[in-house]
């Protein structure tokens, strides 16, 4: 099992780690390569002057995965979580050159499935482009993690992600109630190449960019729960298998 020095131990306390030189500049270039010849008419692709995403990316850009799960990225996901943890949602964010756009602070309460179904404890449901998500129980959101992998030098001038340590472990924390006496806010640079891994619980948000400098990242979430009967991930893919 490989170790990355603390950032097991920093995942843990505070919610997010990150990790330099997990790609190289070739397979960066191979990663863009595929994004550029995707057909942006497509139902899972949004496109805005501020925004350029692509919901369901594994599905939609099969030919990126050999790149995006490369040995140092699987080294990565079996040293720190193991072999039992797969695919369960991903999305291209690309946010261009003088973006406007910002996400204020929130976690990532909801899971993308197949369908929509009367559960206990599931809920509530939304559909967004032709994608149902739903908030499931707490001990499923605490079971994922997401990793980010950076296509672009981030940092706190073109919408490095801003998060609150430790606050992944406070249940659910909504925004309107922090006490900004008592949380610190990081900015979580990660340079080209790099990733962050960071609990979903987590509380994060996004600024504008002002160094018009383009941000793209590829957000990937995991886990190694089954759902309920009759209700299925919509993006499982398995890794080590």
């Amino acid at each position: 099992m490989i170790r990355f020095n603390n950032s097991e131990m920093l995942l843990s306390q505070t919610g997010f780690a990150t990790l330099s030189n997990i790609y190289t500049n070739e397979e960066i270039e191979n990663i863009l390569s595929v994004i550029d010849s995707a057909d942006s008419s497509n139902s899972p692709f949004r496109k805005s002057k501020d925004l350029f995403a692509i919901r369901q990316f594994l599905k939609e850009r099969p030919s990126v995965i050999p790149f995006i799960f490369n040995e140092k990225l699987k080294a990565l996901i079996k040293g720190f979580f193991g072999e039992d943890f797969f695919v369960t949602k991903s999305i291209y964010f690309d946010k261009p050159k003088q973006s406007n756009w910002f996400v204020a602070y929130h976690q990532d309460l909801t899971i993308s499935v197949n369908k929509k179904m009367e559960l206990q404890n599931y809920g509530p449901w939304t559909v967004k482009q032709d994608q149902f998500a739903v908030q499931p129980p707490r001990e499923i959101l605490q079971n994922i993690f997401t990793i980010r992998i950076h296509l672009d030098d981030t940092d706190e001038n073109n919408g490095a992600l801003k998060v609150i340590p430790g606050s992944h472990a406070k249940g659910i924390y909504r925004a309107e109630t922090i006490d900004w006496t008592k949380e610190t806010e990081i900015s979580c640079n990660v340079k080209k190449g790099g990733v962050m891994i960071m609990k979903p619980l987590l509380l994060h948000s996004s600024s504008r960019t002002t160094n018009n400098n383009k941000r793209r990242v590829i957000h990937i979430e995991f886990s190694n729960q089954q759902l309920p009967e009759g209700l299925n991930w919509s993006e499982f893919l398995s890794i080590f298998n």
